[in-house]
């Protein structure tokens, strides 16, 4: 079996493990955590094609660094994170249910009532590292929709399988499935 992928992203070239999700569908494992020249870049090529936004929001917990990064190269300080769980500091706390791709049970996003507050009539823009299935997108835009925010974008790095046919999502690089041998579907 092919052990990996190369991409070219931002400018820079990675090598990303090919990982098995199932008995015939691979995915290029693909993380920006510890990568800061990989973040930085990504950050500032998706700033470069970003939409009008007041705040940026992501879910917990691959697109934190890149939420981070975009804010903080945008002159921000502050950016909205969508929990896995919830902690003692947050209150008037409401969630969604998720499936996600890379992850092999049903999952919650939380978000805090003073983060919903904040954001609520704000122009707010969705980021997260890689759209596959679109669940956690999906599961985003129930928050902020419940928030009272207004999406004004979508973005990710990486646009893998049928969301790279999806005309509301904006991303840098296309990053293909691979069937159990490590080839490109």
């Amino acid at each position: 079996m092919k052990e990996f992928y190369t991409i070219q992203v931002a400018g820079l070239q990675r090598d990303l493990p090919i990982c098995p999700i199932n008995d015939t569908t691979c995915i290029a494992g693909f993380v920006i955590f510890g990568d800061v020249e990989l973040t930085v870049a990504c950050a500032r090529d998706l700033l470069k094609k970003a939409p009008a936004h007041d705040i940026i929001i992501t879910a917990e917990s691959k697109g934190i660094p890149l939420a981070h990064e975009m804010a903080r190269q945008k002159g921000v300080n502050r950016y909205l994170l969508a929990r896995k769980a919830t902690k003692l500091y947050m209150k008037n706390v409401f969630g969604v249910e998720v499936d996600s791709i890379t992850t092999d049970h049903r999952q919650h996003l939380y978000l805090d009532g003073a983060d919903a507050e904040y954001m609520r009539g704000k122009n707010v823009l969705i980021v997260d590292d890689v759209i596959s299935t679109g669940e956690s997108l999906k599961a985003l835009e129930k928050l902020v929709n419940k928030a009272g925010g207004n999406i004004v974008g979508r973005m990710a790095i990486l646009a893998e399988g049928d969301a790279t046919k999806r005309e509301d999502i904006l991303y840098l690089q296309k990053l293909p499935l691979f069937d159990s041998e490590g080839n490109e579907k």
